[in-house]
C-alpha cells in the first residue's frame, strides 16, 4: 500500500485535527509526513537479481548445456531482468535482501533533508517537529528543530516513536499518530507555551511519494 492509501480521508482528517489542537497549546509546529520509502536502494535490486540469476545461469547450463557458456550468458542476462523486476514489485523480498542498520541510516538522512525541504528549520521559535513514517522500511523518525533540543532531551522522542511503530504493527497507525501528536503537544507545552500571535506555520499532515 502507498502513502496515498495508507490513511483514509477520516484519518487523514483525524491527524490533522490532532495537530491543530496541540498546536493551540503551544507555539512549537508539529508536522506528520507519510513516505513510500526513504531510498529507493538500488543495490539491493542489482545484487539480489545478480545472485539468482547467478546461479539460474550456472544450473541451467549444467543441467542442459554441458557448463557452456552460451547456455549461462542468456539465461543469466534473461534472468537478471526479470529477478530485478521481480525483487523491485515484492517489497517484503528486497526488504529483505538490505542490512537493517541501512535502512535505519537512510531513514534519519531522509527526516533530515524533509526537514528542511519542508521549511521545519524555518520557524519563528525554531520550534519544529517532523514525526516521519516511512512505509517500506517500518521506520519512524522524530527530528526537532534546536529551539526544542536546547529543552527537551532527544532521547524523550523515542516515546513517541515506540508509539507509533506500536499502532504500525497492529493496524491501529491513526490513532496511534494522533496520540504521539498529543504526547508531543504536552511535551512541549510546558516549555513553549503558545503565543497570543501565534500562526500555524507549516502543514498539519505531509502525504509523500519518496
Amino acid at each position: 500500500m502507498t502513502a496515498t492509501e495508507f490513511f483514509t480521508q477520516d484519518e487523514k482528517a483525524r491527524i490533522e485535527a490532532a495537530v491543530k489542537a496541540a498546536e493551540a497549546r503551544t507555539s512549537g509546529e508539529i508536522v506528520p509526513m507519510l513516505v513510500d520509502e526513504s531510498y529507493s536502494y538500488p543495490r539491493a535490486e542489482l545484487l539480489g537479481g545478480g545472485g539468482l540469476a547467478l546461479a539460474c545461469g550456472l544450473l541451467v547450463s549444467w543441467a542442459f548445456g554441458g557448463e557452456s557458456i552460451w547456455w549461462f550468458l542468456p539465461v543469466f542476462s534473461g534472468g537478471f531482468l526479470i529477478f530485478q523486476q521481480l525483487i523491485r514489485r515484492l517489497p517484503g523480498l528486497r526488504r529483505a535482501l538490505i542490512h537493517p542498520d541501512e535502512m535505519t541510516d537512510e531513514v534519519k538522512e531522509k527526516a533530515l533533508v524533509s526537514f528542511v525541504e519542508q521549511g521545519l528549520h524555518e520557524t519563528r521559535d525554531r520550534t519544529g517537529i517532523l514525526i516521519l513514517i516511512s512505509l517500506f522500511e517500518h521506520r519512524v523518525q522524530v527530528l526537532a528543530d534546536s529551539g526544542i533540543n536546547q529543552k527537551v532531551p532527544e532521547k524523550t522522542w523515542d516515546e513517541l516513536v515506540e508509539i507509533i511503530v506500536a499502532g504500525l504493527k497492529n493496524g491501529q497507525a491513526c490513532a496511534a499518530v494522533c496520540q504521539a501528536v498529543e504526547r508531543c503537544g504536552s511535551l512541549l507545552e510546558e516549555n513553549f507555551p503558545v503565543k497570543k500571535d501565534d500562526t500555524n506555520e507549516l502543514p498539519n499532515l505531509i502525504i509523500g511519494k519518496s
